[in-house]
């Protein structure tokens, strides 16, 4: 096959009808509360001849409005309940009935002149066909929708795209196709990059993501694409996983983007690499240190997104044109922090920073380190064993951006390591400073890293000073006791620290963060571990063991 690879297929684990779907059936009738026209079972033809099934919510009046769609797997009837998600923080009376999970609320945008869709993507629920996920062929079914709607009777032919996780990643998918009819997007934090992202972190193999959303993805009567099973067939970043990514240059419609310091694992360095890299003139970034669901749902921000829309999709001239650039929430605790305008994505002023690792002291400093030592751990996973190392701001100080760690390592049993990085920040006290992390939880980190060592191969033409990338194309093993360079990628983050308060990194050969199943199981864990016996950090001396860290002054 030309395209290099094969797809693989399996049945779900459940049926539309186990899940509380029912069988197609078009209906049309009117809410009076919100003056809306619901048209559910709507068929939707592809270019192949394939039928979708979508909901509609429009305004009783009809006169034509934009568009608004929610592509998702997750099922069109499928209700946003906050009570089913553990501590997520979206507040009572911030969705509706009709809001459908990670999409558009209809009863906000209906009565301020939208219409809303859901549709039930091909394969799942009762949509004809069969599945592919993040794939070339879904993206060309979003093409035809988003042309279907911007053409009927009721739509004014601006179409605009909204939602968040997967509603968001075939947003960029999409968008490199540049549809006629699509006139803004807004990819509310979604990845971009399936291997890095969530396949693998740092060429460690997820073990537990894919196979949990089986459970929500895709009921089906059909064969949906198998991404477990082609995730072991293809440990090495190829022609299948590059199929599973958009072209960010071929993006050019108007994008308001939103990234959070909080999705460590999942979405932040997406969203963030998506922000940074399409070819859209105008194109904004908000970043914040909040639940991601909550977030999006807060109506301060729903009426940030109505700007964005009234002016792509109404032709408004309004706050927009004047709308900073660039967002970001610098965090201080979980909950607190102060937004602040920026020019650009990284920031151009920052001040790169190397704070060096002292291995004799568990420290780290501004000045090299002269005599070299050493610092183990015991590699097993599920441990609890770590190397840490802390320094205390004698000043006031924030660090938002990009951050990299630079460690020379050895294992003394195993030709190769997964290593495991985690910052932190404790107060005045030495107390842990938790934050909002991965849309349930209030116990993160600042950010978090993850690199195998027979994948430390870097990319010398995309790789920056503050952004190590890996191909991820070959392994690379070493002999027992050998000492490498490896340089780990940090996703982007944003803290202030007052003086006296500290940065501690951590160093060890597991997750940092684990829940048990029955809490998060939704959630990545990376249990084909490569670890045997103590890893050995050597720094000082000849060893430029450093956290690079992005200083803003």
């Amino acid at each position: 096959m030309t395209k290099g690879y094969e797809y693989r297929y399996r049945g779900a684990r459940n049926t539309p009808e186990s899940r509380g779907g029912k069988p197609p059936v078009y209906s049309r009738t009117l809410e009076n509360q919100h003056a809306m026209i619901i048209e559910r079972d709507v068929v939707v033809p592809m270019r192949d001849g394939v039928k979708l099934y979508a909901n509609i919510y429009r305004p009783v009046d009809e006169r034509p409005v934009p568009p608004i769609i929610a592509w998702s797997p997750y099922g069109k009837h499928v209700p946003f309940d906050p009570r089913r998600f553990l501590n997520a923080g979206v507040k009572e009376g911030d969705t509706s009935e009709y809001t459908a999970f990670e999409a558009p609320d209809p009863t906000f945008w209906i009565p301020r002149g939208y219409a809303v869709i859901n549709v039930d993507v091909r394969g799942t629920w009762f949509s004809e066909g069969t599945a592919h996920f993040l794939a070339p062929e879904e993206a060309q079914d979003f093409y035809d929708l988003v042309e279907w709607a911007g053409t009927q009777p009721w739509s004014n032919g601006k179409v605009g795209l909204s939602g968040v996780s997967y509603l968001a990643q075939l947003q960029w998918r999409v968008a490199e196709l540049n549809p006629p009819h699509l006139a803004a997007i807004n990819p509310w934090e979604g990845w971009t990059d399936t291997y890095r992202e969530v396949a693998t972190h740092g060429g460690i193999p997820d073990t537990h993501f894919w196979g949990t959303l089986w459970d929500r993805w895709g009921a089906t009567k059909g064969q949906i694409e198998d991404l477990e099973t082609e995730t072991k067939e293809h440990p090495l970043f190829d022609a299948f996983w590059e199929s599973k990514r958009a072209d960010f240059s071929k993006i050019t419609a108007p994008a308001f983007v939103v990234a959070s310091w909080t999705d460590q694992g999942l979405h932040t360095r997406g969203t963030f690499e998506g922000f940074k890299h399409i070819s859209s003139k105008q194109k904004w970034l908000l970043a914040h240190g909040q639940k991601k669901w909550a977030h999006y749902y807060v109506p301060e921000n729903m009426r940030r997104l109505q700007a964005f829309f009234d002016h792509f999709l109404k032709g408004e001239d309004n706050e927009v044109t004047s709308w900073p650039k660039v967002m970001v929430e610098v965090r201080e605790r979980n909950g607190v922090g102060k937004f602040r305008a920026e020019n650009e994505w990284p920031i151009a002023r920052t001040q790169y920073t190397k704070l060096f690792l002292d291995a004799s002291r568990g420290a780290m400093q501004t000045a090299p380190v002269a005599k070299a030592a050493a610092a183990s751990y015991d590699a097993a996973p599920g441990g609890t064993d770590r190397a840490v190392f802390d320094i205390t701001f004698d000043k006031p100080t924030e660090l938002t951006g990009y951050m990299k760690l630079k460690l020379f390592l050895s294992s003394e049993a195993s030709d190769d390591m997964d290593v495991f990085v985690g910052l932190h920040k404790l107060d005045a006290n030495g107390e842990f400073v938790p934050f909002a992390y991965y849309a349930q939880f209030d116990d993160g980190p600042i950010a978090l890293g993850w690199l195998r060592a027979s994948h430390r191969e870097l990319d010398p033409v995309k790789s920056t000073e503050y952004q190590p990338v890996h191909p991820h194309t070959r392994e690379q093993k070493i002999k027992p006791g050998t000492i490498v360079p490896l340089e780990i990628e940090i996703w982007p983050s944003s803290t202030r620290f007052e003086a006296g308060e500290k940065l501690r990194l951590i160093v060890q050969g597991d997750d940092i963060n684990r829940y048990p199943t029955s809490v998060a199981p939704v959630y990545f864990r990376h249990e084909a571990s490569v670890n045997n016996g103590r890893h050995v950090i050597h720094a000082g001396g000849e060893f430029d063991s450093h956290l690079l860290v992005p200083v803003i002054p």
